[in-house]
């Protein structure tokens, strides 16, 4: 645990056994509370820049975290969750996103629009792994509030149609009579 790791800006020491454990424990209470998770590759991005990320995604309730990969490997699989080799090398960083898996995609990539420095590289949707491509389609999913809109709309379809069904021959009614009004007058 003492052995100094080198780095270009300089060195520093390795994390202790215990800041590991912190670290798996924080990524399983995020993993618990997320749908899904979205790696970046953060390489070349600057700390002001993941700090405007951050703030950018913590409206859509989603947090966005630098990972150490071995460990949140362990997380995944403490948690019963795939993890996937493929997506656990390199500069990663994850957004561990909400509820509203859309619309924390859709808020992350207009981000990468902007600042054209973070890359998608896959995500995990439950126990799905997605390949940069389809992590990035996620976006095209309708958001939580759409999706109880179109549900609402099928639900209240059958409720719509009886209510004109039973309004149709009072009105019916009410064209005939007021038809019948305006030929009396014109014939008047």
């Amino acid at each position: 645990m003492n052995q100094i790791l080198h780095r270009k800006e300089g060195c520093r020491l390795a994390i202790t056994r215990k800041k590991k454990e912190e670290l798996v424990a924080q990524y399983k209470k995020l993993i618990e509370n997320t749908s899904a998770l979205v790696f970046t590759n953060y390489q070349g991005t600057s700390v002001a820049q993941i700090n405007s990320l951050r703030a950018k995604l913590k409206d859509s309730n989603t947090t966005y975290v630098i990972v150490k990969n071995t460990l949140l490997e362990l997380a995944l699989r403490e948690s019963n969750r795939v993890a996937p080799e493929e997506l656990l090398k390199g500069a990663n960083a994850v957004a561990f996103c909400g509820e509203d898996i859309s619309k924390s995609v859709t808020a992350l990539k207009a981000w990468i629009k902007d600042a054209k420095v973070v890359e998608i590289t896959g995500a995990i949707l439950e126990n799905s792994v997605l390949n940069g491509n389809s992590a990035d389609a996620l976006s095209d999913l309708p958001t939580k509030d759409q999706t109880r809109a179109m549900l609402l709309g099928v639900l209240s379809a059958p409720a719509r149609q009886l209510v004109q069904m039973v309004n149709a021959p009072g009105s019916s009614l009410v064209r005939v009579i007021n038809a019948h009004v305006d030929q009396q007058q014109e014939a008047a």
